[in-house]
């Protein structure tokens, strides 16, 4: 089981997300829950990022929308860093 880590910047951005898309919130629900128990779940699509986001990792909420995260294996944390669509998130 892992722990989840809410950042103040994903906590603002989670709050806006889910008011603009009422309709994802069981789904972001469903998601996070997911991340607790493994974040490698074949349906979360979790991979690693590249360029000048390389050491942060992504799950797909929908195929337009993502979470981006930092994973610490060691700790079995789970740092929520940013959600929104996929040109947000990777900017």
């Amino acid at each position: 089981m892992y722990s989840l880590v809410w950042t103040a910047c994903f906590t603002r951005a989670a709050e806006k997300f889910v008011k603009h898309h009422p309709e994802l919130r069981a789904r972001f629900a469903a998601i996070l829950r997911d991340l607790e128990t493994d974040p490698f779940q074949p349906h979360l699509k979790f991979h690693h990022l590249t360029g000048k986001l390389k050491g942060i990792q992504s799950v797909s909420l929908t195929h337009s929308y993502r979470i981006t995260l930092t994973v610490m294996i060691t700790e079995k944390e789970i740092i929520l860093l940013d959600i929104g669509s996929h040109d947000e998130v990777y900017r």
